[in-house]
């Protein structure tokens, strides 16, 4: 039976190597826009007397090609001297017939008439003055429309931030969204039009949007026939923390191994720094060969032959049956279940990251030939799980996989499991009648803080990252793309269980914990939104740099213990 499962499996990877380059045509990097903040830009342009678009063209040489206009209130507007801003009472002071707890603005008759129309409000006219029922400063007011033309009309690449709020108009008639917008950049933390009028919205909305990450926008995902476009920026109180060369090195490496298109940035305080920040990033981009010019959707299509993985998957699950020695049927039918029910759609996909990393532990212990074996399994379970998982939603990053927790704790109880052999509660007697010693307490307590820890570090917001870690992965990120230090801890366990003379229980608890790294190739390749050239090769990165940490390792240990007895 093992054979026939061996024989589907291997047809299975077939068509599921055939499905997917479409995807990695959909990732090839670049092109990438350098867009400037308008607003933030400002502040230089007006301390040099120059125009916003004067200060554009002189960053044009350093790559910059893009703009962004974020959305003015009406207090900016106010604030730079367009609008006069009063409250009812203070017309009535002044002898006009205002009503008392009304706001009035007074000022650019164009912009005022835009206004009027913006709100979903009762408005009256005093003379030259637009009322108000609500204090409307804090409203979004549009944007200063002839800088936009005039920055379309010198070639830069125009992205507009429009603000979602409830009181607005969604208006054919006005400039929600500029005829000369190449994108639309949402301000905020929610799309423009949500949650009750998206609908209405997206016919506003007549060019592609950027899906920012790090902040999730509800509403996005309604936006999704217009395309979607990868947007990277740092918060600008974090880049000032950062040197100009930090910063850049995170633009890049946005670009280069996560598929951003538009790269947002702000300028520093000082023009020098800013100058040095783009330098560095076009040596960047030049360097892993992303090309500078107009971004454009990246369209994919799944391909059916992706449908062949879940033979595959369905394999792999009857051989974990058959391997586990204890209540095998019943563990691989309630991970169906599990999978079935909390997945849905990305069930084939989780499963295959719950089941092949384990596949490799059930066989003979024969050395580094298991850790073949293993990476073996691990390997054809990524390419089952990027072909079921791999969907327009997930690789744009609109959805996310389902059950990254699970792929990092599963698998080693898994593994854990099939230690037990048949005569389980004989094993479990003696486990529970085995006399504590300090020394195997120790050892138990680190392995259980080393898998608490792999569980608190996942994600890119961990709350456990040291300090020397950081900066080690810079380095690394620098020379290489840049393995997972689970993934390296891992494999360097392997030389070490297999290949030193240990207790059968202190070999069970390494080849426990170096699950963590194979569980962790799976959790990698459930990254979508990375294309898969920069998850295989992180990967391979990671096996090759921790195998040979472990046989050093070896080499180490057998010295110490030759010492240690001498």
């Amino acid at each position: 039976m093992k054979r026939f499962l061996h024989l589907l499996l291997l047809l299975a990877l077939v068509p599921s190597l055939l499905a997917l380059p479409p995807r990695l045509r959909a990732e090839r990097p670049g092109p990438v826009v350098l867009l400037l903040d308008a607003e933030a830009l400002r502040e230089e342009a007006q301390s040099q007397g120059k125009s916003l678009l004067e200060v554009l063209e002189s960053y044009r040489p350093l790559g910059v090609r893009g703009v962004a206009f974020p959305e003015r209130l009406v207090k900016d507007w106010v604030g730079q001297g367009e609008l006069l801003y009063r409250s009812g009472r203070e017309l009535l002071e002044a002898g006009l017939p205002a009503k008392p707890n009304w706001y009035y603005l007074r000022g650019n008759r164009e912009l005022l008439e835009l206004l009027q129309a913006a709100y979903d409000l009762p408005h009256e006219w005093v003379g030259p003055w637009l009322g108000f029922p609500l204090d409307v400063q804090a409203f979004p007011a549009f944007y200063p429309l002839e800088e936009v033309r005039a920055a379309k009309e010198a070639g830069f690449f125009v992205a507009v931030r429009p603000i979602n709020q409830r009181y607005r108009r969604l208006d054919a008639s006005l400039p929600i969204v500029p005829k000369e917008a190449d994108a639309v950049v949402f301000a905020g933390l929610e799309a423009l039009g949500y949650p009750y009028r998206l609908e209405e919205a997206q016919e506003r909305v007549p060019v592609p949007v950027a899906l920012i990450e790090g902040t999730p926008q509800p509403g996005l995902a309604a936006y999704r026939e217009k395309g979607i476009l990868r947007l990277f920026s740092l918060r600008y109180e974090w880049q000032l923390t950062l040197t100009p060369e930090e910063a850049a090195d995170k633009y890049v490496l946005a670009a280069r191994e996560r598929g951003h298109q538009l790269l947002y940035l702000r300028p520093y305080p000082y023009r020098q720094d800013t100058e040095h920040l783009l330098r560095r990033i076009q040596e960047g981009l030049e360097a892993s060969h992303i090309p500078l010019g107009h971004p454009v959707v990246r369209e994919f299509t799944p391909s059916p032959l992706r449908l062949a993985a879940w033979v595959g998957v369905v394999s792999g699950l009857g051989l974990l049956a058959l391997g586990l020695s204890v209540y095998g049927p019943g563990v691989a039918f309630l991970l169906l279940l599990l999978a079935l029910g909390y997945a849905g759609s990305q069930a084939g996909a989780l499963l295959a990251a719950l089941v092949f990393p384990v596949l490799g532990f059930l066989g003979p212990r024969n050395g580094l030939w298991m850790w073949l074996r293993t990476l073996g399994y691990a390997l054809a379970g990524t390419v089952f799980l990027s072909a079921l998982g791999s969907t327009p939603e997930t690789i744009l990053g609109l959805q996310a996989f389902k059950g990254v927790s699970l792929t990092l704790l599963v698998p080693p109880l898994l593994v854990a499991l099939s230690f037990l052999d048949r005569n389980y509660k004989e094993t479990l007697t003696r486990l529970f009648l085995h006399p504590l010693r300090l020394g195997e307490v120790a050892l138990a307590g680190m392995a259980l803080a080393l898998l608490l820890l792999a569980l608190l570090r996942r994600g890119n917001e961990a709350p456990l990252v040291p300090d020397l870690e950081l900066k080690l992965r810079s380095l690394l990120q620098d020379l290489m793309v840049r393995p997972r230090f689970k993934e390296v801890f891992g494999h360097a366990l392997f030389p070490l269980a297999l290949l030193l003379p240990w207790p059968r229980w202190v070999q069970n608890g390494l080849l426990f914990l170096a699950t963590l790294g194979i569980a962790s190739i799976l959790n990698t390749f459930s990254h979508f939104h990375t294309p898969l050239p920069i998850s295989f090769f992180r990967v391979v990165n990671g096996a090759l740099l921790g195998v040979s940490l472990g046989l050093l390792g070896v080499m180490l240990v057998r010295r110490l213990r030759a010492w240690w007895l001498e």
